[in-house]
């Protein structure tokens, strides 16, 4: 298969915190462009585990015709500043960013392709989108106050090796509550971005009237083959629905590769992605 071509430089960042993103641009492959995509990626180590499956659907992505950005946000991979310095509200306003300069670039409708906690920023920086984007959810967290506290508990089980364990969850969130950051597998915890992730929940919001209702194509993976859509997924979808969204949910086999021990891939969920916002596009255009 040909390689396919990209751009890798940094976005300059003005503003309170000055500095530049580091982004990577796949432009489209074979005439007209269908689509652009902005890959927002998941928390902390979260992201350099899915580093590999994020590059391998950027390259199917821009073979099928779509415009893809990624983007570092504040703080993460090569972007400026340290994790430290991050709030949820700057990650927030950098999938803005990403998405105007691909407006300004790209007429073609925007897709935001969210991993985990990147769904969450994905639906918060939405809101302020216009028109409203369709969006991609690979294994999306419901919300953020369940990753915060799984984060937590990462430092709580090192504690527990070195015998103090007792009350480290409590006693990191009252850290936190008196505005001190905490150290957490290397990664440096800001009392603000705590409470920003803390906020922040995959809560639907009303989908704008018009000829054809935005879409969400929403993907769990599973590593068991006749698995099913958990009860909380159900009713996110149901509730997204609610709202005038186009929900469809596919069950991917495969691993979690955001959290394995080793680098994997899921190639099969790179196959249903990429057919789900090409191929169903195509049925739906021919429909109407």
């Amino acid at each position: 298969m040909p390689a396919v071509p990209f751009e890798a430089f940094f976005m300059s960042v003005d503003g309170t915190r000055p500095g530049h993103r580091f982004c990577i641009f796949h432009p489209a492959q074979g005439g007209a462009t269908r689509g652009s995509v902005l890959y927002i990626h998941p928390f902390a180590e979260e992201m350099n585990k899915s580093r590999r499956m994020a590059a391998m659907q950027s390259r199917a992505f821009a073979r099928a015709g779509y415009t893809v950005l990624q983007i570092d946000l504040l703080g993460c991979g090569d972007s400026s500043d340290d994790f430290g310095d991050a709030s949820w509200q700057a990650w927030v306003d950098d999938v803005q960013r990403g998405a105007n300069w691909l407006a300004e670039r790209v007429r073609a409708p925007l897709w935001l392709w969210g991993l985990r906690a990147g769904c969450l920023l994905a639906v918060d920086a939405a809101r302020n989108i216009s028109p409203t984007p369709d969006f991609i959810f690979w294994a999306p967290t419901s919300s953020g106050k369940l990753l915060l506290q799984q984060f937590l508990r990462v430092k709580a089980a090192a504690d527990m090796l070195e015998g103090s364990a007792k009350g480290a969850v409590a006693a990191m969130r009252q850290t936190l509550a008196n505005g001190q950051p905490i150290d957490i597998a290397g990664y440096t915890l800001s009392a603000e971005l705590a409470n920003g992730l803390e906020q922040s929940a995959l809560l639907p919001f009303d989908a704008p009237r018009g000829p054809t209702q935005p879409r969400i194509e929403w993907f769990e993976i599973s590593t068991a083959g006749n698995a099913e859509p958990s009860p909380v997924v159900q009713k996110s979808i149901a509730n997204w629905r609610d709202r005038g969204f186009a929900v469809h949910c596919d069950m991917i086999v495969g691993p979690s590769f955001w959290q394995t021990s080793e680098i994997e891939d899921a190639p099969g969920l790179v196959v249903a992605t990429t057919a789900a916002i090409s191929v169903r596009r195509q049925s739906q255009e021919a429909a109407a």
